[in-house]
């Protein structure tokens, strides 16, 4: 989904220091989760046991982690990124182009590796913390979404890489990151860096579980980011759950005005489970929200060749899903609506952003006509036998057009469009922890949605295996 960026005027002596330090931030040591792997499974080497789970747990605090690989195939592709989380673009893409065959990561999870631990301090209270890093399994880098948006820099559209924004970016711990107090009474509240509401919504709802391979929702995470996939994890904030019999309640709030953080944001989810029904509703808005695209070839002409375009907007957005499982059988559905609008609190460029990296092309009036999106699901997972299961999906998208005069073709990306997505993949659990899958995704784009695509569909039959401890 294109938008149209206008370049703020600067002078050189303001952007230059911006210029050092977005050097220093673009160049991350290479390979730093294999340091961060080999330290904490050194560390746990000869004091970790298995607890009632089977888990690696040491006074409390538990390693975990996944290792999700593959291979795929594709009618219409990108090559692999060695940075973005998805790996892959599993759904069309804008620069989609010719047929691929070539190793596949996180078809069905984010591969990682983190630390969790619990301690009681008393009076039914304990202290609770999560820190966890997201990486790639074929290139041991850091994920990093904005990086791999860099790579694409002033690159002919059939020549890019695999590439998209990502609240994973770069940072040591791009996961979730948080310390706080948890209580069976009272609920459990912490402090940090944490999955958004819809994040972890979309995770118990979306039939495919987030999946980047077989989910619209998962592939593209700006579903989970109320509209920009920067806010499906959200720094600077506090987190609230509490649950009371059947029903549950969260609310969540960012601070803003930090550095890679400009306002705030806030989300309250309200749900009901009796049985095997659950029913979730999520209400959520952020303001300043940041959308990061690449520099086109004319940009990176007057523009820092480590920097990125941005579109900022205030966003709100709304979820009602619902699930049942009855036999051997789960059923799932739900809806999305988003609304992104021009930002109350406009950004002026350039600014450092998440993971500190240099936004130069700053638009805050790229929904001067709001842009609405709509996403439907349904899906079903039939469990044959404990080992083995079989899910199937369907995703759509509706973009309204916010172009200003009507548009329904695909004359300009802020034209009306549709996306359709279907999926179906089958799970085999060789153990607890090893399973194995397959699968394929055939996405296809039309109008708005389809405008400068390469290609309006392709079909990505996938194989692969993951790891969990």
């Amino acid at each position: 989904m294109g938008s149209s960026i206008r370049k703020d005027v600067r002078s050189d002596r303001f952007r230059l220091p911006m210029l050092r330090r977005k050097r220093n931030a673009a160049n991350k040591p290479l390979h730093a989760a294999a340091v961060v792997t080999a330290l904490a499974a050194g560390a746990f080497a000869n004091i970790a046991h298995a607890a009632d789970d089977g888990s690696l747990t040491w006074n409390g605090i538990t390693l975990y982690g996944t290792v999700d690989i593959g291979v795929a195939y594709q009618t219409h592709g990108a090559p692999l990124s060695q940075y973005w989380g998805q790996g892959l673009e599993y759904l069309i893409a804008k620069n989609s182009a010719g047929s691929r065959t070539t190793f596949a990561p996180n078809g069905l999870s984010q591969t990682k590796i983190g630390l969790k631990g619990t301690e009681e301090i008393g009076d039914g209270f304990s202290g609770v913390f999560n820190a966890e890093v997201g990486f790639q399994p074929n290139s041991f880098q850091l994920s990093d979404g904005p990086r791999s948006l860099i790579k694409n820099n002033g690159v002919p559209q059939a020549n890019q890489t695999s590439a998209s924004d990502s609240s994973r970016a770069g940072q040591f711990f791009n996961g979730p990151a948080y310390l706080g107090l948890d209580s069976k009474q009272f609920g459990t509240l912490t402090f940090g860096r944490h999955n958004n509401l819809m994040l972890d919504n979309f995770n118990v709802y979306d039939p495919m579980g987030s999946s980047y391979a077989f989910s619209l929702i998962g592939f593209s995470s700006s579903f989970c980011g109320m509209g920009d996939t920067e806010d499906a994890r959200l720094d600077d904030s506090i987190k609230y759950v509490y649950k009371m019999d059947m029903f549950h309640l969260a609310a969540l709030y960012q601070f803003g005005h930090l550095e890679g953080n400009p306002a705030q944001a806030w989300q309250g989810d309200l749900g009901f489970t009796d049985g095997g029904f659950s029913i979730d509703g999520i209400y959520g808005r952020k303001k300043d929200a940041i959308n990061a695209g690449s520099l086109s070839s004319a940009q990176l002409l007057t523009e820092p060749a480590n920097s990125l375009t941005a579109a900022i907007s205030n966003n709100t957005a709304f979820v009602l899903d619902a699930s049942y499982a009855f036999d051997q059988a789960k059923v799932f559905g739900g809806y999305e609506h988003i609304r992104l609008e021009n930002p109350s609190a406009p950004i002026a460029g350039p600014f450092d952003g998440l993971g500190g990296y240099l936004f130069s092309v700053i638009s805050n009036t790229t929904y001067t006509h709001n842009k609405v999106l709509q996403v439907y699901w349904a899906g079903a997972r039939y469990t044959f036998t404990p080992k083995f299961d079989l899910t199937g999906a369907w995703y759509h998208e509706d973009q309204n057009s916010f172009k200003g005069n009507g548009c329904s073709d695909n004359s300009a990306s802020s034209c009306s469009g549709t996306e359709n997505v279907y999926s179906v993949m089958g799970d085999y659990k060789f153990t607890k922890r090893f399973d194995g899958y397959a699968g394929v995704a055939f996405s296809k784009v039309s109008d708005g949605l389809a405008s400068g695509f390469l290609h309006t569909s392709t079909a990505d039959p996938m194989v692969g295996l993951r790891f969990k401890f």
